[in-house]
């Protein structure tokens, strides 16, 4: 009688995929860690925010 022999492709397969998810997830948090480190804008103050509400709401002429 003939065994019932197990595909070794599925495994591989699905670990292939997880690994490329993995990698996806770790270059996500690595670039928004970058991203967060080296910004550009600095904190605003209170008058410098003022300033972009109301250029922000007035409509252009």
């Amino acid at each position: 009688m003939a065994e019932n022999s197990k595909s070794v492709l599925l495994p591989i397969v699905a670990a292939a995929v997880f690994a490329g998810l993995g990698r996806m997830v770790f270059q996500k948090v690595k670039a928004d860690r970058l991203a967060r480190e080296t910004r550009v804008a600095g904190p605003v103050d209170e008058k410098t925010r003022q300033w972009i509400s109301d250029v922000v709401r007035t409509p252009r002429q």
